[in-house]
């Protein structure tokens, strides 16, 4: 996948100007080629040493201030020998240490190729390098305080409790099977059994988060239908902060899909406003009409939006039954006015005084993970983690069927748990595939 003897550089630092601007270089040439590119006095690990870049040749005379940092490894990133340069964040600077990185017998790096090597040196385990992706594409707290967790090592901790408890089971089963003569029983099958379903029980606790926790690492769609000039574009302006849809009092405004991610209570949420559903002759609006079904089959969760005020009409009967079988709330629009049919179980708002949104926000959450507040991380956020948790309790739960009915060889018992085992190892990394690591690491930025 990488070559890890090679020494690698890369820009840590986005795309752009700024007022600084980080190089990374890893690798066991780190230092010897720092030295090359920079004129500064020797490097004193883990401190910062001020620097002049040092012009290459005639043809490339960039010359910047930098402040160079060592660490040795293996106590640092990657776990080899790590220089990090902090320049002004001009690309032509940073582009001319690349550049004299690589003149020197540096290589670039691969997306991800950084953390790779934390990941081979065993300074983290798949999942923490995993979560390394998550916190840099975070885009509320919620999603950062999660990923943080997790990077910290909340999963690798659970996890490593659940394997040494089965460990536990399997080296008493093998020892009674090395010593069937003798009459040796370290572990009674009942006894075997209870300690499994301990197992199991934990491992249904931590994937009952699992589907919040996807939510938060995530996000997730809400898509507001319904017919033209109900306030839809008005309550997709009022949710999103800003005056993202044109709003009029004309019927079939809204002609497209229009989003906008939004933090909503720590979910990262796509608020996609839609067309108003209705019969329609005008090609335009009717392709807005078919878009705006298309858009329903990929939410999450819909915004039925009803005007209030007005009687249910025939599009807004048919839009609830429609979307009878989705997850779904229903808003009652215009709440500042009088209400023209029975409101009592749907969400009242007035997108445009500001009524009802709060408890709105609050509703979509509760719809969207079961948890309205959202106090307690998921222990679990990742689909492969989850996968990976539910392999093994699908091996588990047959060896415990198979001790407590007694009519299977413990040997096919020892099976199944090292099969759970191995389930755990894939999450950790220890039997992941080449095909896994590649998909995973092509996430990363180059420089990370």
């Amino acid at each position: 996948m990488f070559s890890p003897d090679d020494t690698i550089v890369a820009i840590a630092t986005p795309p752009g100007r700024g007022g600084l601007g980080v190089v990374r270089i890893s690798g066991r040439l780190a230092a010897d080629i720092a030295g090359q590119i920079l004129d500064c006095r020797a490097l004193i690990a883990r401190r910062a040493t001020f620097a002049t870049l040092r012009a290459r040749d005639d043809r490339s005379c960039v010359r910047d201030e930098i402040v160079a940092t060592f660490f040795p490894g293996p106590r640092s990133y990657t776990g080899e020998d790590v220089i990090e340069l902090s320049a002004h964040g001009s690309p032509v600077v940073l582009d001319a240490i690349v550049r004299g990185a690589i003149d020197a017998g540096a290589r670039l790096a691969r997306p991800g190729e950084f953390t790779f090597r934390a990941f081979l040196n065993g300074r983290i385990d798949l999942a923490q390098a995993e979560a390394v992706a998550d916190l840099i594409d975070a885009a509320t707290p919620l999603q950062a305080r999660v990923a943080f967790d997790q990077l910290e090592g909340s999963l690798t901790s659970c996890i490593g409790r659940l394997d040494a408890q089965l460990l536990d089971v399997i080296a008493r089963l093998e020892a009674s099977l090395d010593f069937p003569e003798e009459g040796y029983h370290f572990v009674e099958p009942g006894d075997a059994g209870a300690q499994i379903a301990t197992v199991i029980a934990q491992i249904d606790r931590v994937l009952t988060g699992a589907r919040r926790g996807r939510i938060i690492r995530e996000g997730a769609t809400v898509v507001i239908v319904g017919r033209p000039n109900v306030g839809k574009s008005s309550l997709f302006n009022a949710l999103a902060g800003q005056p993202r849809a044109i709003v009029t009092d004309v019927p079939g405004t809204t002609r497209d899909l229009v989003s906008e991610t939004v933090d909503m209570n720590g979910l990262a949420v796509r608020l996609v406003d839609t067309a108003g559903v209705r019969t329609t002759v005008d090609i335009v609006e009717r392709e807005g009409v078919a878009r705006s079904v298309g858009a329903r089959a990929v939410a999450d969760v819909l915004i039925v939006v009803l005007d209030q005020s007005e009687p249910l009409t025939p599009d807004d009967r048919q839009l609830l039954d429609d979307t009878e079988s989705r997850r779904r709330v229903i808003v009652a629009n215009k709440c500042d006015r009088g209400a023209a049919f029975d409101t009592s179980e749907m969400f009242r708002v007035s997108a445009t005084a500001d009524v009802g949104l709060q408890e709105l926000r609050a509703a979509l959450v509760r719809e969207l993970t079961g948890d309205e507040a959202l106090h307690d991380s998921a222990i679990v956020s990742n689909v492969r983690h989850a996968q990976l948790l539910e392999r093994a309790r699908e091996h588990l739960t047959r060896a415990h069927g198979a001790l407590i009915d007694g009519d299977v060889p413990e040997e096919f018992v020892l099976s199944d748990l090292h099969a759970a085992r191995s389930s755990f190892d894939e999450v950790f990394g220890i039997r992941a595939s080449d095909e896994v690591l590649r998909h995973i690491f092509d996430r990363f930025c180059i420089g990370k």
